[in-house]
């Protein structure tokens, strides 16, 4: 008897056509705009208002990164316990609250202290998602949901930086919080209106059975054949572009000598580069593992910031961004793709959330070097090293994928 062919992939109209999936789109859409004018008017008001040094700018994304890797982990274990779309709903408020007191503070450890905690809140929010998505959409339709979620934030990412901008010039830094802040409160009501069944195992409480479960989550990120590559991979990768993204606002300012207005489009062209991509990675995903994506990315990723290193033009540096958002797309689509297909239901939060802490600690450690390589030995030779790396993880991914297959 021949086998059963596999469902056909559906597209993103087809996710798109699911109610439930719909709404959490939408709600999506609100909050991540909010949250790139946020960050826009602090990475603005620290480089060109405070004349930050690149550590004051990697001190911003270090504190947002730590509870990412160190408390990550635990509370994808609590995740998987309580109820998904609860646990976004009070995250959303509390970040909410949260983004307000940006508008009053007046030093960079104040910035931080707040970013550290909306980050710890935000570490429930994301592995809740990745464990609500799989039940709002099938599995065949997982790929395009991903480039679907992909699109959107890239697409917000086009528009937020103008009216960032727009907002900072007319009504001031504190304008942009407010707006981050409504969204979240949006956000919550979307989420509000979901009605999916998650049925929840009871698990036994206490220390050891927490860690019992970490480690379960750890070790099924370590053991899967695919999932281990792409993850590993990642990790190295996001160590090599966090490099990079830490410190291109002090690019654009001590090398290409532009301000605010430069500064957002190259923001916005990575958004149209991302849009781009995530559509070209659903074409070429047919008969693909998604770690040959993720590595093709990688590569991509380290090839374009080669370009904007060695040319260092406004142009060349626009072209280049636009370049490593195609590529960025096809890592984060197949990875999500990936992450929510093949990971057992009862385990997604303690998997997402403990592949997100890998990944937070190498831009974590990235960023903490990354400050001190650019102050000493220039951010250029600091691009020229995040491309090297990205080349050498690239050609040892494709090694092992030939290996693998």
């Amino acid at each position: 008897m021949a086998a059963q062919a596999p469902p056909p992939m559906l597209s993103m109209r087809d996710v798109l056509a699911e109610k439930q999936f719909r709404r959490l789109w939408l709600g999506q859409v609100v909050s991540i705009f909010g949250d790139f004018v946020a960050i826009f008017a602090v990475q603005v008001a620290i480089t060109f208002r405070m004349h930050g040094t690149p550590k004051d700018i990697t001190g911003v994304m270090v504190a947002y990164m730590v509870p990412f890797a160190l408390i990550g982990p635990i509370a994808g274990v609590f995740v998987d316990r309580w109820n998904p779309r609860i646990t976004m709903i009070a995250s959303d408020l509390t970040r909410g609250l949260l983004i307000i007191f940006l508008a009053f503070t007046s030093h960079l450890w104040q910035i931080y202290a707040i970013f550290f905690a909306i980050s710890t809140v935000s570490s429930f929010f994301m592995p809740a998602q990745s464990v609500t998505v799989p039940l709002l959409v099938k599995r065949e339709g997982l790929m395009a949901a991903s480039g679907l979620m992909q699109q959107t934030m890239q697409a917000v990412r086009i528009f937020s930086p103008a009216a960032a901008s727009a907002l900072v010039v007319w009504f001031g830094e504190a304008s942009c919080y407010y707006a981050d802040s409504l969204t979240f409160f949006i956000s919550a009501g979307v989420l509000l209106s979901l009605a999916y069944h998650r049925p929840v195992v009871p698990s036994p409480r206490g220390l050891g059975a927490v860690l019992s479960d970490l480690g379960q989550g750890m070790k099924f990120i370590f053991t899967h054949p695919a999932f281990s590559f792409v993850i590993l991979s990642m990790t190295a990768g996001m160590f090599a572009m966090s490099c990079f993204g830490a410190l291109v606002s002090v690019f654009v300012r001590d090398i290409l000598h532009g301000g605010t207005y430069l500064f957002g489009a190259l923001g916005s062209l990575i958004g149209v580069g991302s849009i781009c991509g995530a559509v070209f990675v659903q074409k070429l995903a047919k008969g693909k593992a998604p770690a040959q994506m993720v590595s093709f990315g990688l590569g991509g990723v380290g090839l374009f910031i080669l370009i904007l290193a060695a040319l260092r033009t406004p142009v060349a540096t626009l072209a280049a961004s636009f370049g490593i958002g195609v590529s960025v797309a096809f890592i984060m689509v197949a990875a999500t793709a990936l992450l929510q297909g093949e990971t057992p239901p009862e385990m997604r939060g303690r998997v997402s959330s403990s592949s997100m802490s890998l990944m937070a600690l190498a831009q974590g450690i990235a960023m903490v070097f990354a400050g001190g390589w650019a102050t000493r030995f220039g951010i250029v030779n600091l691009f020229y090293a995040s491309a090297a790396l990205l080349f050498a993880i690239t050609i040892g991914g494709v090694l092992r994928l030939r290996r693998m297959g």
